[in-house]
């Protein structure tokens, strides 16, 4: 099964009632014309034509209604069709994803896909659509409108040294010691309404951009580094500017 089938039926359709509805519309300004000017008997053939038009046009209606209707949504989401052409237009556009049924992550976007209800959740964004390549492109529009917002990096480092600062002193560190990002991303957004508008998948792209960065000090002169874990679940994965998957997991700050 495959939309793009739909997809292809549809459009020849699709054409007939853009036609119909352009000569609906030329003959209705006839129409006007001729009622305005008393020209009754070239209002009258014209009314017919557009009968006529009207009908036509309800029967394209009625065959893309039934083609529409026909299509088993619920059983292209179950069988997994939907989710092997979605991962295929990934590969063809570029979009780097990983995980598996029902829930994926691209970069930085979380995709959960709903068989039930036949709804995709583009992070907490339900997106309804049923063709894996115009999904796909959006995700990828999304990436490359996140990728040229400004970011800046100064900000930023500031703000995580902060929550590192306050770490090391509720954790009672050292100085320079590694503290992972997780504890810093709930120092960041502390409460569910912060988290709600910056979620742990922004921290992330925010994470990949200072990676991409390099060297940034703070407003003190601090420099920092980031750092593995032999806990892969508890690093934070990201994409670096070459599109190649890092995981980081803690950060320190030091002189």
């Amino acid at each position: 099964m495959d939309y793009e089938n739909l997809y292809e039926e549809l459009q020849p359709q699709e054409k007939a009632l853009k036609d119909g509805l352009t000569s609906l519309q030329k003959l209705f300004k006839a129409v006007s014309k001729e009622r305005e000017n008393g020209d009754l008997k070239s209002l009258s053939r014209d009314l017919g034509a557009m009968a006529d038009a009207a009908a036509a046009l309800s029967g394209t209606l009625a065959d893309m209604r039934k083609a529409a209707e026909a299509f088993d949504a619920k059983g292209y989401f179950e069988s997994g069709n939907f989710a092997e052409q979605m991962l295929s237009a990934c590969a063809e556009k570029g979009v780097d994803v990983r995980g598996e049924f029902p829930v994926y992550e691209m970069f930085p976007y979380k995709v959960r896909l709903d068989a039930e209800n036949q709804d995709i959740y583009l992070d907490r964004k339900k997106v309804q659509c049923m063709r894996p390549k115009s999904f796909v492109e959006q995700v990828k529009a999304g990436q490359d409108k996140l990728n040229r917002a400004n970011f800046n990096a100064q900000t930023f480092v500031n703000e995580l040294s902060d929550a590192y600062d306050t770490a090391i002193l509720k954790l009672k560190k050292q100085p320079g010691a590694d503290i992972y990002l997780n504890s810093l991303y709930k120092l960041l957004a502390p409460m569910s309404r912060f988290r709600k508008d910056y979620d742990q998948q922004s921290f992330a792209f925010d994470l990949a951009r200072l990676y991409a960065e390099g060297a940034v000090e703070t407003k003190n002169g601090r420099k920092f580094q980031f750092g593995p874990s032999r806990n892969n679940g508890k690093a934070i994965r990201i994409l670096d500017q070459e599109g190649k998957e890092q995981f980081l997991a803690t950060i320190r700050f030091y002189e």
